[in-house]
């Protein structure tokens, strides 16, 4: 984790290099011409290259592949429509088969899920009351942070608030599993996990620098006043610095909602300068061409999900849980920070992957907050792994920005 100067930070690039600092290109039709202009051909509904590195994530051919983003995004718009017509739902996540199980929050409300042609549980609990327990310990760990607990969340699938411990004894993860424990069979606790940090590092070589540091760029959004800024993972601009790429300055940190030591939430934004933008294509690293950022829906648990890192490049897995909080232990001796309101995922990273971009399809998802500390990709698109980042929906509605999109 790194903070102040003595530390070190990870870091992402999350929009293509081409892009970054330039201006948008114009195109027209020629003067002159009498032909009719040939009608250009339809674009594939998702990107070709993605395409392949899904498919190899899941084990299967890119039809499939495309066949279960077709079905994922229906079945999206299909729960979509429930919420509109107003039928009370708590929650839903993708099952392995890649079906979209609604939590219904009674027979009757089943039924009218069923009809809209998604599979339907009534669940002991639901979202709500976990949402309920969650917050609880969340309150209990800002008060004194649990160093033995990595993690816990909202799990949808298990109907439980799932928390993960790295084995650490200390009084305050003694005191946080009591209280965990007392909701009985609502929390679930899984042993023998990692410690975590925030993904950051000091290495020569960041697409984007700092007061002699490092990190990323992340996504481009404009606030309500129409000016551009850098939407990232707040620890990598918690000194709110001015950032540099390629040794010219373009942007300059304005908020943060991360401290160490503190109560956290790991979002933060950039004032982009005049005469520069960032791009609208997440840069893969020649694995996958470049994704195209066209909105940020949120996609549900379960769905495919792959990332863009300087360190690990481009990986892919699927969306975990929402509503997560973890401690972060710090790599130079400070402070425990707990971080609440992350989202989890089966996509490895490793240090240098702070800030940068999540997507699912084509639309963002987050940017690259922590995860494990001695975490090891094997450098291939499906590496194995875990890693969390903040939900990027969020920090563009706490803001009040709307995403640059194509």
């Amino acid at each position: 984790m790194k903070h102040g100067k003595k530390n070190a930070r990870r870091y992402i690039v999350a929009a293509s290099i081409g892009a970054l600092l330039s201006a948008g290109v114009a195109t027209g039709a020629y003067a002159g011409t009498t032909e009719e202009p040939s009608a250009p051909a339809a674009a594939p509904a998702y990107q070709p290259e993605m395409v392949k590195a899904l498919a190899v994530t899941l084990g299967v051919s890119e039809k499939a592949a495309v066949e279960r983003l077709d079905r994922e995004a229906e079945q999206q718009d299909r729960f979509a429509e429930l919420r509109k017509d107003r039928v009370d739902t708590l929650g839903a996540f993708f099952a392995k088969d890649g079906s979209l199980v609604v939590n219904a929050a009674d027979a009757e409300a089943a039924k009218d899920v069923r009809a809209a042609g998604l599979k339907a549980r009534v669940p002991e609990r639901g979202e709500s009351e976990l949402d309920r327990i969650k917050a609880q310990l969340d309150a209990k760990a800002l008060k004194s942070a649990p160093a033995g607990v990595s993690a816990w969340s909202v799990d949808l699938a298990s109907d439980t608030v799932t928390v993960e411990v790295n084995g650490d004894t200390d009084a305050a993860t003694r005191s946080f599993l009591k209280a965990a424990q007392s909701n009985g069979d609502a929390v679930r606790v899984v042993k023998g996990q990692e410690k975590l940090e925030t993904q950051a590092v000091v290495p020569p070589g960041s697409r984007m620098t700092f007061n002699g540091y490092l990190c990323s760029v992340g996504y481009g959004a404009k606030d309500r006043n129409g000016k551009q800024v850098l939407v990232t993972a707040g620890h990598c601009i918690e000194d709110l610095p001015a950032l540099a790429y390629n040794g010219t300055r373009f942007a300059k940190g304005t908020h943060t909602r991360f401290a160490l030591g503190t109560r956290s939430v790991d979002m933060g934004i950039a004032a982009v300068d005049a005469g520069n933008s960032i791009g609208l294509d997440i840069t893969t690293y020649g694995k996958a061409g470049t994704v195209p950022v066209k909105g940020s829906k949120r996609a549900p648990s379960g769905a495919a999900l792959c990332k863009s890192g300087q360190t690990t490049n481009w990986t892919c897995g699927k969306v975990g849980s929402y509503n997560v909080s973890v401690t972060y232990t710090d790599q130079n001796g400070g402070p425990d920070t707990v971080v609440t309101g992350l989202a989890s995922s089966s996509v490895c990273t490793q240090g240098g992957d702070s800030g940068g971009a999540y997507v699912s399809g084509d639309q963002a998802q987050g940017m690259t907050s922590g995860g494990p500390s001695n975490q090891r990709c094997n450098g291939q698109v499906n590496s194995p792994g875990s890693s969390y980042f903040q939900p990027l929906d969020d920090a563009l509605a706490y803001y009040g920005l709307t995403l640059n999109t194509k």
